[in-house]
């Protein structure tokens, strides 16, 4: 906090005598309380619940003119206490979420470089992971022609850990090595239709033999539509990957998705959908074969649950999932709504000989309040009743009760607008 305090002057001091462009500077303050009783996997016997207060720091700087986009987006990521009162340095420090320019050639057509958050559609295969208090933004350059009722963008990437004399290996745990993709999305009257080509590149590394190292890609492609019909909207996503993971199999996987939703009244919604992403049968590539699909750098927590069972850092190669699920959203009054969900998890493929593949049912339950247009209270209840599939997936058999609490206080205000 003391950093961004001295940061916030100095921006302001940069910015200020371009009189001719717009600078927005604003920040964000994201305190969240967790208990965690079986979060992300089965409660096992003998441990005690996990309860924590995590707190995300923001400080965003956007600066407009007619030719050129900056934004600079300073970000503080902690746990309360994960340093002592008296520190002399912090433990998780001051970094740097997205910092970027976009070039202007005209009003259709830019360019866009540096570190920046990439999503698309629903957030499926690219999302920021905005409910992560660290968030996702990644390095790249993004070519991107816009209009009034169609989009292209044409995405670079090539990751590197150091300014290295010789070589290309990329030693960087959870990351790829390279990334190409285009997505196009159209708008009709109503319909609106996407389609995302993705070329994922990954590092295979040899510690035996150097020369064995290299960079092994997979492709996936596929689209999201969403039409609306009166108060009906249709959301259906379909996707197929094929090439290779990163241990050399070949992948054959797929994403299907279709949605319903019915605003019944102005203040009530229903959602009826569901989710299927294939798997392996036994929960792991076999025979030179990965049939599981990776939903790669989605917004993972937005689907199947809450509780963060499946894809979320977790469950990939593994027996894949079909979600059967239904929501409410239930709008109390202006400042504050209700929603409440019901998933039932299932798996496409055999997770072991005599093992049913129900996994098991979650429901969440999640509350909104804005106190005003800068200051919002939310909170939510998850129950996760597990299946014997579930136990065999994740090597738990201890039958514990599995929850999850949260509360969460988000304070974004705007500091200067000009």
């Amino acid at each position: 906090m003391k950093s961004i305090n001295t940061i916030l002057p100095i921006l302001l001091l940069f910015f200020i005598p371009f009189v001719n462009a717009q600078l927005t500077v604003d920040a964000e303050l994201r305190p969240r309380f967790e208990y965690r009783h079986g979060f992300k996997t089965l409660y096992p016997d003998g441990a005690n619940p996990a309860a924590f207060v995590s707190q995300r720091t923001r400080l965003n700087s956007g600066y407009d003119t007619e030719k050129l986009n900056f934004y600079l987006s300073l970000q503080d990521v902690r746990v309360w206490g994960d340093v002592p009162q008296l520190n002399t340095s912090d433990n998780s420090g001051l970094s740097i979420h997205e910092a970027w320019g976009k070039i202007l050639f005209n009003k259709n057509l830019s360019l866009k470089l540096g570190r920046q958050e990439i999503t698309y559609d629903d957030h499926r295969i690219f999302g920021n992971v905005g409910w992560a208090q660290q968030a996702r933004s990644h390095d790249a350059a993004l070519i991107k022609y816009t209009d009034e009722k169609f989009k292209f963008d044409l995405g670079f990437a090539f990751n590197q850990d150091a300014e290295n004399v010789t070589g290309t290996t990329l030693r960087t745990f959870g990351t790829y090595k390279s990334i190409q993709y285009v997505w196009l999305h159209k708008d009709w009257e109503s319909l609106q239709a996407s389609f995302l080509i993705l070329n994922n590149g990954m590092q295979y590394i040899d510690e035996v033999n150097t020369d064995n190292d290299e960079t092994r890609y997979s492709q996936t492609l596929g689209g999201h539509l969403k039409y609306s019909y009166g108060k009906i909207d249709f959301i259906s996503n379909l996707y197929y990957q094929l090439g290779k993971d990163i241990v050399n199999n070949d992948i054959n996987a797929y994403l299907l998705a279709l949605e319903a939703s019915y605003e019944s009244s102005s203040t009530l919604k229903f959602t009826l959908g569901t989710e299927l992403l294939s798997g392996n049968d036994g929960g792991a590539p076999n025979n030179g074969n990965n049939d599981a699909f990776t939903p790669f750098y989605g917004t993972n927590h937005k689907f199947n649950g809450l509780m963060d069972y499946f894809y979320v850092g977790n469950h990939n190669q593994n027996v894949g999932l079909w979600d059967v699920y239904c929501k409410a959203i239930l709008a109390v009054d202006k400042q504050s709504n209700v929603t409440m969900a019901l998933h039932n998890f299932s798996s496409p493929s055999d997770i072991a000989p005599n093992v049913s593949n129900q996994l098991g049912i979650e429901a969440d339950i999640s509350y909104v309040y804005n106190i005003d247009k800068n200051i919002s209270l939310s909170g939510g209840y998850s129950h996760l009743f597990a299946a014997e599939g579930m136990e065999v997936v994740k090597n738990n058999f201890d039958g514990n009760t599995n929850n999850w609490l949260w509360v969460m206080v988000t304070i974004k205000p705007i500091l200067y607008n000009k």
